[in-house]
Formats: C-alpha cells, sequence, structure tokens
C-alpha cells in the first residue's frame, strides 16, 4: 500500500459526501476517483462529470480565496480528482487504498454496494462506509473480508469540519483501524473511536440539543435568534475549547447534579435526569478539578497552567468574534 501521504482513495458514489471527501484528499495530494455508483448513458455520464468536477473546483477556489493557499493553484488541485463510470468500477476499485462509500442511506442498497465494491477492490485495501445513521454490523455480513471494513462517518461540509467519527465492527482488524486513523489524521482530520451506537456521537448529542432548542421557540422561551446568539456566545463559545465531559470537570460533576435534579422537577421531563454516572462519580469523589479527577484525570497535571492555557483560548475565541475589547484605563 502507498503511503498514507499519497494513498489512492476512492469515492464510492459522485453526491454531496463524495465529493467532499474528494475536495479534502486532493487537497492534501492524493489522487481520488469519484466513481459514479449507477449505471448511466454517455451523456447522463458526461453531464454528471461536469457537475461534480465545476462543483469541487468551487470549493477548491474557494477555499484559496478564503486564504487557505494561492487560488491559482486550484486547477492543479483539482487535476487529482477523477470521474469514472459504473462500467470503470472493478480498474477504479482495484487501484484505490482506501473505499470511501457514500451511496443513500438505503440497507438494501449499501449492503449490494458494499458486497460488490470489496469483491473488486485489492486484498489489502480499506473499505470505510459514510453512513450516518446504519451500524457497522449491519452491512459487514455483505463484505467480503470484513476485518478492513468500518464505519467512518463525516461532518459536513466534509473538507472543513475536522471530526470523522471511526466506528469499528465486531469484525474490523486492530491494524484497520490504525491505517485509516493514519490517513486521516495526514490529511488534517481528528478521528474519533465509537463503538457501533446508533446515532455515534456528534448526532446524539446534536439531536439533544436541536430538539430542546426548537422546544424553546415552541414554548415560547425566547426567539429564534435569541437562541442561536445564546447557542453561539456561551453554549458553543465554551464547548469550542473545553469538551463536554471536561466541562463538568470544570465546574464540578455534583453541579451538574443538583441541576439536573432542580430541571427534573421545574419542567417535569425526566430528559433532565442525570445518568447514574453522574451521582457513582459523586460517591467516589471524582468530582472534577476540585479533586483532581473527573471524567478526566488530574493528577500529576499543574492545574494553574491547565487553566491559564484554557483561558488562554477562550480569550482567543473572544478576539476571533472581535469582542475582545480594550479596558478602560484610568485617566
Amino acid at each position: 500500500m502507498a503511503s498514507p501521504e499519497r494513498t489512492p482513495i476512492l469515492c464510492l458514489g459522485a453526491g454531496r459526501m463524495g465529493r467532499g471527501i474528494a475536495v479534502q484528499f486532493a487537497y492534501a495530494g492524493h489522487p481520488v476517483t469519484l466513481l459514479d455508483a449507477k449505471p448511466r448513458s454517455a451523456e447522463a455520464f458526461a453531464a454528471l462529470e461536469t457537475e461534480a468536477l465545476a462543483e469541487i473546483g468551487a470549493a477548491l477556489r474557494t477555499l484559496g480565496e478564503l486564504g487557505l493557499f494561492d487560488p491559482a493553484h486550484a486547477d492543479a488541485l483539482l487535476s487529482r480528482v477523477r470521474v469514472a463510470p459504473e462500467a470503470a468500477a472493478a480498474e477504479a476499485l482495484g487501484g484505490a487504498g482506501i473505499v470511501f462509500e457514500g451511496v443513500p442511506e438505503v440497507l438494501d442498497l449499501k449492503r449490494e454496494t458494499l458486497a460488490r465494491a470489496s469483491a473488486l477492490m485489492a486484498p489489502g485495501a480499506i473499505l470505510a462506509s459514510t453512513t450516518s445513521t446504519i451500524l457497522v454490523d449491519d452491512l459487514s455480513p455483505s463484505v467480503a473480508g470484513p476485518e478492513r471494513f468500518l464505519n467512518a462517518h463525516w461532518l459536513n461540509p466534509a473538507y472543513i469540519v475536522p471530526l470523522v467519527e471511526v466506528s469499528p465492527g465486531r469484525a474490523t482488524a486492530p491494524e484497520t483501524i490504525a491505517r485509516l486513523n493514519a490517513v486521516l489524521e495526514s490529511v488534517g482530520k481528528v478521528p474519533v473511536v465509537c463503538a457501533a451506537s446508533p446515532g455515534f456521537i456528534v448526532p446524539r448529542i446534536q439531536t439533544l440539543a436541536m430538539n430542546e432548542a426548537a422546544r424553546m421557540v415552541e414554548e415560547g422561551v425566547a426567539s429564534a435568534e435569541d437562541i442561536d446568539k445564546a447557542v453561539k456566545y456561551g453554549f458553543g463559545f465554551r464547548f469550542g475549547v473545553l469538551g463536554v465531559l471536561e466541562f463538568i470537570d470544570w465546574g464540578g460533576g455534583d453541579i451538574l447534579y443538583h441541576a439536573s435534579r432542580y430541571l427534573t422537577g421545574a419542567l417535569g421531563h425526566e430528559r433532565y435526569r442525570a445518568p447514574e454516572v453522574i451521582e457513582h462519580n459523586m460517591r467516589e469523589g471524582r468530582i472534577g478539578l476540585r479533586t483532581g479527577q473527573g471524567f478526566l484525570n488530574y493528577a500529576g497535571r499543574d492545574m494553574d497552567a491547565y487553566r491559564r492555557q484554557r483561558l488562554a483560548a477562550l480569550i482567543d475565541r473572544l478576539r476571533a468574534e472581535g469582542l475582545a475589547k480594550p479596558p478602560v484605563l484610568p485617566e
């Protein structure tokens, strides 16, 4: 297999996800093939090819115009991408080091697509589904060589959001996870490994947040504009620096426990009830920063330096928002 920096990438399906992944890997120097998953007439394929390359080229030019590179190089980056018809599947799949499947979220369609692709791929190549809803082990029985198969859930826009949620199945080899993570990290992504669980990590958290925001509009708690402003400058501002579990440790798990009890009673709904792990941590003295251990372990850490680093990061966010005002000095 080629080095991580130049692994040939194939996106199986030429839709939005495949195009976004193609932008990311072309930007990072990889040859990329977008393989059409449907048989089409020559005219229909030509239209798809033109549309896909135009969208990828536009995305690359935008990245250049926004300062990531000299826009004059956009066409050179785009030249790393080709679109192949379904009839060329054997050749295209046989030459790929990593295949990202991105066909519509239909279980039978994915199973059929993955079965065919895995039979045509090189033995050492990795096959990853980008599904946001279907668990890896609901797909892996269709795959020839399930040890090299796993889910890799990208967040849109794929070429901007750093996170990729990597979800291995029961048959996935540890080497497959390590190799995929190495390639993702080499192109600037931040992979996290999660169990095969509905919603992965981000969709599960954001579904709760989005529904609660919509519910507050429904209840007349605040306007949509003010709720979004609160999220941008409060909720999102802090969690862009402190992870959610780190933030629990920062304030203290006991504060979350008591706040959860109050909201459960005041709003009359079990969705605010704290999980058992919060009470367990309190019983074990794992409150967070105050006790040196919470969800994270702070033993041996220079806590003053840690707090200062996090505050510096928050101030950087303040500056980025144009809200870091100079002090009013005495005259």
